[in-house]
């Protein structure tokens, strides 16, 4: 899977974090990181209620995501390079420092970039990918991994072995087994229509678990 880095261009104000919370589980979502969803979205809002309580509301600011390795990149931009975040010994009645006492708890780690005119607040997630382009083997794919080397078995111009499939065959692969499973419903008198939607009900069901 391929992950290409993505930036997207924001005003730091209070109406945009719940949007920015939901690209973030979009793109998430696309690229197969459902497991860090929740602490990408709260590190998101932690790092741009920053930007607006510190650098001030409607400072122009830019959300960055990426792969580093096997951990995601969230980054924040913006223009004021002294309005520095600091990590503060919140306690339960502290007003302030919360925010970024939040993210070093989730991240794996995080820091800050200064350039001449900008400044980078960025923080690292850790996943369950065992490499950047990976996937999480949940137990779905792992069964799905099985079919396709077994599949690939029967097909010797097919290269075999696990994470060694190219991704074109391997997607010709996994409609091939789709479709012969949809011959075996047929052929057992069962409803294909009612069988994929209870899969895809079932698949969206356990990716947001």
């Amino acid at each position: 899977m391929t992950r290409k880095p993505w930036d997207l261009a924001f005003t730091a104000e209070p109406t945009e974090v719940a949007a920015l919370r939901r690209i973030m589980r979009l793109h998430l979502g696309i690229w197969g990181l459902q497991e860090v969803v929740d602490e990408a979205q709260l590190c998101v809002s932690e790092l741009v209620s920053n930007v607006i309580k510190h650098v001030g509301p409607g400072t122009p600011a830019t959300l960055a995501v990426s792969m580093s390795g096997v951990r995601l990149r969230i980054e924040i931009h913006d223009p004021d390079t002294r309005a520095l975040p600091t990590l503060l010994d919140a306690n339960v009645d502290s007003e302030g420092g919360r925010g970024m006492a939040l993210v070093d708890a989730i991240a794996a780690r995080w820091g800050v970039q200064l350039g001449l005119e900008r400044k980078v607040t960025w923080c690292e997630l850790e996943t369950r990918l065992t490499s950047p382009n990976g996937h999480v083997a949940g137990p779905g794919v792992q069964r799905a991994e099985a079919l396709l080397q077994l599949h690939a078995g029967t097909k010797p111009s097919l290269p075999s072995g696990p994470g060694r499939l190219g991704r074109a065959v391997a997607e010709e692969s996994v409609i091939t087994v789709i479709a012969d499973f949809l011959h075996w419903l047929r052929a057992h008198g069962c409803d294909v229509d009612e069988a994929l939607d209870r899969a895809q009900t079932r698949c969206d069901a356990e990716l947001n678990s």
